[in-house]
């Protein structure tokens, strides 16, 4: 099924690197450097030079944890290294070495495969051709899928809230975009107020641009943060809410806590119509990974998208007193039931066991299908919990600066001390709560199968004056 490059992982081909049997070094570094290959390796290598002398300097008391590797561009002098404990070199020596295990040799020549990024190729090639060597395009075995790799150009990126959930299938849609769409706006629903909002973008900004090394790690967090604290604040503009029910900003839709009711069922609508997209993107999956009988009949495939979709429907009907609407809606809920009742029969032994066995999968997937709906209400429930604690902490506030004069500094320690202890309270609820519902709501009808991430080998050049050490 083909779709729009820009929402399924990077294309990959299948590569052989072949070179002169003297220049494989000189061809290995050049890989190492460009950094966009991922060579074959044998499971099983005996330690080669290089490694056995890492070794030795463990065991004579070397540097603990990982060493970052470098590679020296000519074949340098092991001895030297060793005496000198130069265990970058050594260690991208010794990487060097095991990737050369895996290569074949014939004649005079050396080969050795590997997956590269598509758009990669040409770049590769060019850097192997000065080396004597060439980039040869291979068929993909035959039942192995290649390594999955995700967008991240750019600056802003969503992809680390996909592969902390798991590395997709090769064959999958991209979720990265959508799914940080929906799991900004599912934290700006539960913590909406202006003033919160606007202190997370302070916070995107300072990982952005700030130089501390102690949030170094956070940085690529800050999109997250950004659009977390830009959907808080529109959110909040929509209750509102500035640090609280202050006044400084009109209610443009709701007070959370005047009208519960009505944001207990704008945040089960707006669930239900995350899962009927998390459907949709879950039949095209099933197609792309089985073909379609395999995608019809799979409960997060064709046959779970009509299933929820008549479901809906029939709800709706039933609520805006629409009799056609709720009939229809049936009829489509039961052909697609019908459908994944057959398709987990199919996956039985079949006969009463079967059946028995189909009977209970089935029951799960109508549980599930409504729990899951249901569990979106969670969204209304914890911005209820954050317009109350932050309306305690602002009835708080006015009553003490009501006694007088004298007690304001105690209002504006209160105010600062309770708005503090509540951001910190319901971010972090809320921070949660979004990403339970992205991962066993969402994430759970898109991905049935998990890929294998994409891991280049890449080892930096050695600086100039390591050229002392070489032959």
């Amino acid at each position: 099924m083909p779709w729009p490059e820009g929402m399924t992982p990077v294309r990959m081909r299948r590569v052989a690197v072949v070179v002169p049997r003297a220049a494989l070094r000189d061809a290995l570094v050049r890989i190492a450097e460009a950094g966009c290959v991922e060579l074959d390796r044998v499971e099983e290598t005996a330690p080669g030079p290089a490694a056995l002398r890492l070794r030795r300097l463990a065991g004579r008391g070397g540097p603990e944890g990982a060493v970052p590797a470098v590679l020296a561009v000519t074949s340098p002098d092991l001895d030297r290294l060793e005496d000198r404990r130069e265990t970058s070199l050594l260690t991208g020596e010794a990487e060097l070495e095991e990737r050369a295990e895996g290569a074949v040799r014939e004649g005079e020549v050396s080969a050795l495969a590997g997956w590269c990024p598509a758009g990669e190729v040409p770049r590769v090639a060019e850097r192997l051709a000065a080396a004597g060597g060439a980039l040869l395009p291979l068929p993909s075995p035959r039942g192995t899928d290649p390594p999955t790799l995700l967008r991240t150009a750019g600056e802003v990126s969503f992809t680390p809230l996909v592969t902390t959930y798991g590395t997709p299938s090769y064959a999958d849609l991209d979720p990265s975009w959508p799914a940080g769409l929906a799991y900004v706006v599912m934290f700006g629903i539960m913590f909406g107020d202006v003033g919160h909002g606007a202190l997370l973008v302070l916070g995107a900004l300072a990982l952005r641009f700030g130089r501390s090394r102690r949030l170094a790690p956070l940085h690529r967090l800050w999109p997250f943060l950004a659009g977390a604290g830009l959907a808080a604040m529109l959110a909040g503009a929509a209750y509102g809410e500035f640090f609280g029910p202050t006044g400084v900003l009109p209610v443009l839709w709701l007070a959370p806590l005047e009208s519960p009711a009505r944001l207990l069922a704008a945040a089960v609508v707006f669930g239900a119509g995350l899962l009927a997209l998390s459907h949709v993107a879950g039949a095209v999956n099933r197609v792309r990974e089985g073909g379609w009988v395999a995608g019809l009949y799979a409960a997060s495939g064709v046959a779970g998208l009509l299933f929820y979709l008549g479901l809906a429907s029939a709800a709706a009907g039933l609520v805006l007193h629409v009799p056609s609407a709720a009939v229809a809606g049936a009829t489509l809920a039961s052909a697609g039931l019908a459908l994944v009742a057959l398709g987990l029969f199919r996956a039985t032994a079949g006969g009463g066991v079967g059946l028995a066995e189909t009977g209970v999968r089935l029951f799960d997937v109508v549980v599930r299908t409504g729990t899951n709906t249901l569990s979106f209400a969670r969204l209304a429930a914890f911005g209820l919990t954050h317009a109350a604690l932050a309306d305690l902490v602002w009835r708080g506030t006015t009553g003490l600066a009501a006694r007088g004069p004298a007690w304001w500094a105690g209002a504006a320690l209160l105010f600062a001390v309770g708005t503090a202890l509540s951001f910190g309270l319901e971010a972090l609820v809320a921070g949660v709560q979004a990403l339970r519902l992205e991962f066993y709501e969402i994430f759970s009808r898109l991905f049935e199968t998990e890929g294998r991430p994409f891991h280049p080998w890449h080892v930096p050049p050695a600086e100039p004056a390591d050229a002392l050490l070489r032959r």
